[in-house]
Formats: C-alpha cells, structure tokens, sequence
C-alpha cells in the first residue's frame, strides 16, 4: 500500500484491475484504492506477471502493506512459441484485448478466448463503484497535514503586483486563430510562468527532508483544484518543465476532469515538488498559502482586475493580479522568493517566451 501523503495511514482496496497471472507494464494501473481524499488509481513501477493478488478488495491496509506479488516477465523465447489462430487475432484487434495476456491452450490462443477476455471487460466497465468518502474525512486529512505545517515549517510571505495586460492581450491575439474548444485559458499562461521562473530559481522547487534542502529537477505543480461536491485536491501536473502552452492547457484540462471524477494516479497525488493555488475566479485578490510539507513553498495568485498602473511620468489603467508567495525559512530566504517573483513578472511581461 503506497503512501499518498504525509496524513496517510491506511486505505481500503476498492478494486482489482489484474488477475493472477496477467501481464503488466510499468505505469500500468492496475488497482484503485480508497483515501480519505477520494478513490486512487494506483500503478504498477515495474514491468512483470502477476504472480499472487495477496488482498482481497474492500480490505483495509497500512501503508506499506503488500498488494501483490509481481514475478518476472516471459521470455522471449516462449513469447515466440505462441501461436494465435487468425481468427482470434482479427477479433482481438477489433475488441482492443491484448494477446499477451492471454494462456495459450495448446499452444494456441484461440478465438473463444478472445472473446471471453472482451465479455469480462465489458462487465468491468459497466459496474458501478461505491465511494464511501465524506467530506468530513477529508476535512480531517487536511486539517492534519495543515497542523503539521504550523507546527514545523517557518513560513516567510511576499507579494507583488504584475500587470497582467500585455499577457491577455497576447492571449487575445492567439485564440484569434483557434476554435472555441482549442482556446487557451489564462491560467494555462499563469501556469508556463510559474514553471519558468522555477526553472530560473529552483531552489523552491523540492523539499525539506531529514534535515536537508533537497532541490528537484523535474517540476511536478502540485495544482489545487476544487472538488464539485466540496473539499479541496492538489494533484500534480506531472513534468510540467517538458510542456509547451498548448500541452499544459490540454494537461490541465484532463487533471482537473479526472480529479473531478474520481480518476487520479497514485503518482499525481504523491509527487508534488510545489504548489500552486488560484482563487481568481472566485474574486479573492491576494492568496496567502500554508505550505504541505516536505514541500519547500506555495505560491498564490489572485484575481485579474483593473487597477491604477503608473507607466513613466503616466497614471493610466491595467489588468493587475497579485501573486505570492509562502516559503519554507529553513531552505530558503526572502532574497530567494522575491527573485522567483521577480522572474515570474518578467515572463508576464514577455508573453511570447511562455509558449
């Protein structure tokens, strides 16, 4: 049972997505588990057969109990001894089932059991799931990963106003171009100026752990994304540094779909090196963060609004956001989170470097 938290002690296995003897691949999901903060799709860090399921599903575990017992793969050599009959394989590539996965009988995988394979997928996808999460569960989980954050981490605040204006106006210029479905929302460009003035001071991104500052390559945003039904997720948008404008919008928009309907992996819940809030849309102009440990900071920003903006000798007015900062004063120090406010600014005011 993987940890998916700091707050996390134990879950309850919803579901099996494997049998004993299927193969898997790294990645692969092959469970859902229940939290305190929803029902998680867990994936398996190796490829190999499953030999042993070793809990049964609806069974409560500690973390760190064993799930399964996952064996080496088949070698090649008798991969290639298996025959298919034609017709299983024209079926197989109609029904999307995978081969490998599949016994021979005979030596033969044959056509019937293709197309038991497709049957038992079919009822799998249609079963409904019972989730048994409160919002009061996850009030708690919070309310606990927040205590901890109080009581250890010495939180340092700073804030700056950005003109938001020639980034919206870019913006503007580039949905010109696209379909309504195609379009680039704001935070899709908040998002790409936050990871690039990470990039340019790192020393936010990562954690604070046994004692030391421990500085991540890849930038994993922790992004909060509120639930329909109540309470509050802050999935991953995993290697956020590899994507351009347009992928982190498409990224996002699946995040929070996914988020939304229960569909997140064990991964987006485990390996945040930073967080972002945004409580724009909801007016909130100024966005003061507690920071989820180990991380080393949250950053806030607000809402967009016109704000008196002096330009020169000129008072003129502008879209204005303030964005914030919350950092962890044992790793880092407010010359460093006003350095990262600083290049954020500038990557806003250059929009063009964000896609």
């Amino acid at each position: 049972m993987p940890s998916l938290g700091a707050d996390m002690e134990s879950a309850v296995l919803m579901e099996w997505l494997v049998e004993e003897g299927d193969k898997v691949t790294k990645g692969q999901v092959i469970a859902e588990i229940e939290t305190s903060k929803g029902v998680i799709e867990i994936e398996v860090f190796e490829d190999g057969i499953i030999e042993k399921l070793l809990v049964e599903v609806e069974t409560e575990c500690k973390v760190g109990t064993p799930l399964a017992i996952i064996g080496s793969d088949i070698k090649e050599s008798e991969e290639e001894r298996i025959r298919i009959s034609p017709a299983a394989r024209r079926k197989a590539d109609e029904l999307g089932v995978d081969l490998s996965k599949l016994t021979p009988k005979d030596g033969v995988i044959q056509l019937s059991q293709v197309e038991a394979v497709a049957t038992k997928k079919i009822k799998t996808h249609k079963k409904e799931k019972t989730k048994t999460t409160t919002k009061d569960g996850m009030r708690q989980a919070i309310a606990a990963a927040m205590s901890r954050s109080n009581a250890e981490i010495p939180h340092y605040y700073l804030s700056t106003s950005i003109n938001m204006t020639p980034a919206l106006k870019y913006l503007e210029e580039l949905n010109k171009q696209r379909s309504i479905k195609d379009r680039i929302l704001p935070v899709a460009m908040l998002i790409r100026g936050v990871v690039l003035a990470l990039k340019e001071v790192p020393q936010l991104n990562g954690f604070w752990q046994s004692n030391s500052h421990i500085i991540s390559k890849e930038i994993h945003l922790g992004f909060a994304i509120a639930l329909r039904k109540g309470g509050l997720m802050t999935p991953a948008l995993l290697d956020a540094q590899n994507l351009n404008l347009n992928e982190t919008m498409n990224s996002l928009g699946d995040l929070i779909s996914r988020t939304r309907g229960g569909k997140l992996r064990s991964t987006e819940m485990t390996r945040q090196t930073v967080t972002l809030t945004n409580l724009g849309d909801l007016g909130v102009e100024s966005v003061y963060g507690v920071i989820y440990p180990p991380q080393l900071a949250v950053i806030g920003l607000g809402a967009i609004v016109d704000a008196p903006w002096a330009e020169g000798d000129a008072l003129c007015v502008r879209k204005v956001m303030q964005a914030t900062i919350a950092g962890d004063h044992r790793a880092t120090d407010g010359r460093i989170g006003a350095q990262f406010l600083d290049k954020l600014y500038q990557f806003l005011q250059s929009p063009e470097e964000l896609t």
